[in-house]
């Protein structure tokens, strides 16, 4: 009995050291009033105290469960004088149905998603979610976030450190997150799959943006255009036809691009890659697109008709150009004599007339010819 009177002090001494700590300017929890309980009722004793927006909830262990020993870290977030941060000054204080229980395991809960929190710092810091509030600002670039962490992690950008090293391939990452979904690629891992094909993913944002083709849900959409799409990077890339931007440059030609998949196409230019060929005659070319287009020449495929005359084409360029001579419209025009064409190449025909150009020249004579038709007409001069 002795011994368990010394514990009892011991545990009061240290509690009222915290508590004679606390910040006096800290504002107090309103606390709802008690009744008295029995000895038999604190194996089930549940306080709730309500506070703006927070619900806080004290559920005290029986006697025999309970330890005589104090949470160092929630004394030292009580005892501060001076925060170290922010994110550390909302701890709340200790009401005195607190003190009374201070053993017990404190929990404070969001009011509008319901998540609860063991620490009110911790509920704090959640709330942001919630307000947009973000307190923390790149002191290079003026962008805020709501965690310091974050904060953190995007001035790596600025300095270029990557403290994360694949010990497999040596790549850097400049957050933890990345570089674990990195490691995937080494190790094959897919813990995500599809409910609906089956299909798995090494990453669960991965597998969500998939799931959106299942159920066509397009959550971003665009404030210029309304256009929807299911992906906000496909939004991003989208909302660079409104704003102009190409950030991607090729190295060779300095020409620009929106999107890194245009860029890679391009520089097959430059490089004369011609990765996709033809299984009928093995004809290669640089562009599915054009692969497609050429495959029509086998098929016969005319996908593409015209609504006045029924007239069919393969390519729609050719369908546009057709359409021309049903409305009239010739687009383009001599800069040198005004005269209008309906098509460009018949156009660039024209103005070798004032050039003087002669591009076609005979393989038999030599003689050179502005059009290719009167090249054809003079071979036959040749070949009788």
């Amino acid at each position: 009995a002795v011994a368990r009177q010394q514990e009892q002090r011991d545990v009061s001494e240290a509690r009222n050291f915290s508590l004679d700590q606390e910040d006096p300017e800290l504002p107090q929890i309103k606390e709802e009033q008690e009744e008295p309980c029995t000895s038999q009722d604190v194996d089930q004793l549940v306080v709730k105290q309500e506070t703006e927006g927070i619900i806080i909830f004290m559920v005290a262990p029986t006697y025999e469960e309970s330890e005589p020993e104090l949470d160092s870290e929630r004394l030292l977030s009580y005892s501060s004088p001076e925060p170290e941060s922010r994110d550390q000054q909302d701890n709340f204080p200790v009401s005195e149905s607190q003190r009374k229980t201070d053993t017990s395991k404190k929990f404070v809960k969001c009011e509008i998603c319901g998540k609860t929190f063991e620490y009110r710092s911790k509920l704090t810091r959640h709330m942001r979610v919630h307000t947009g509030e973000k307190p923390h600002s790149c002191s290079t670039c003026g962008k805020r976030f709501s965690l310091m962490i974050n904060l953190k992690t995007h001035m790596r950008i600025h300095t270029g450190e990557k403290p994360y090293s694949c010990g497999i391939c040596g790549k850097e990452f400049r957050d933890q997150s990345t570089f674990k979904k990195h490691m995937t690629v080494h190790t094959g891992e897919k813990p995500y799959s599809c409910s609906t094909c089956g299909k798995s993913f090494s990453q669960k944002p991965t597998l969500e943006r998939h799931q959106r083709s299942h159920t066509g849900e397009k959550l971003h959409s665009c404030g210029t255009c309304g256009r929807e799409f299911s992906q906000m990077i496909n939004l991003k890339t989208h909302m660079r036809i409104h704003t102009g931007e190409k950030p991607h440059s090729c190295g060779t030609c300095g020409k620009r691009f929106s999107q890194m998949a245009n860029l890679k196409t391009h520089m097959r230019i430059h490089t004369g890659e011609k990765p996709h060929s033809c299984n009928t005659c093995g004809k290669r070319f640089s562009h599915m697109i054009t692969l497609k287009t050429h495959m029509q020449n086998h098929t016969g495929d005319k996908p593409h008709s015209c609504s006045t005359c029924g007239k069919r084409f393969s390519r729609m360029i050719h369908l546009k150009t057709h359409i021309r001579t049903h409305t009239g419209e010739r687009p383009h025009s001599c800069s040198t004599c005004g005269k209008r064409f309906s098509q460009k190449s018949t156009l660039e025909t024209h103005v070798r007339i004032h050039t003087g150009e002669k591009p076609h020249s005979c393989a038999m004579c030599g003689k050179r010819f502005s059009q290719m038709p009167n090249l054809k007409r003079h071979m036959g001069i040749h070949t009788g």
